[in-house]
């Protein structure tokens, strides 16, 4: 199963980066930005479940090659709108994807 998980935040970095430590296969979409410090330091989960440093799969925007069996929405609400673009090319038709966003605006 092909995992995409939007964003690498507190959200994103801690259920994906679980994800890919039981080796599953999981792809990170993350700013440019945010990629290059992930690039650098890694994906730092830190937890009383367990600390761990991993070097993640990362993309950018464009990037993307394919579709993913699984998108995991966790991005903050206010980005939602521009993130259904940026994932529209990973999208299939078998395509499941699950919002766990931060924030409770989208209910308004």
């Amino acid at each position: 199963m092909r995992i995409l998980v939007v964003g690498a935040g507190a959200t994103g970095g801690y259920f994906g980066g679980r994800l890919a430590e039981a080796g599953r296969d999981v792809t990170f979409l993350v700013r440019r930005t945010r990629a290059q410090t992930l690039r650098q330091h890694g994906l730092q989960i830190l937890s009383p479940c367990g600390d761990v440093v991993l070097q993640p799969t990362l993309v950018e925007a464009g990037d993307r090659a394919g579709h993913y069996d699984l998108i995991l929405l966790t991005v903050k609400v206010f980005s939602l709108a521009a993130t259904m673009e940026d994932i529209a090319p990973a999208v299939g038709p078998e395509t499941a994807i699950v919002p766990l966003l931060n924030g409770m605006g989208y209910l308004a």
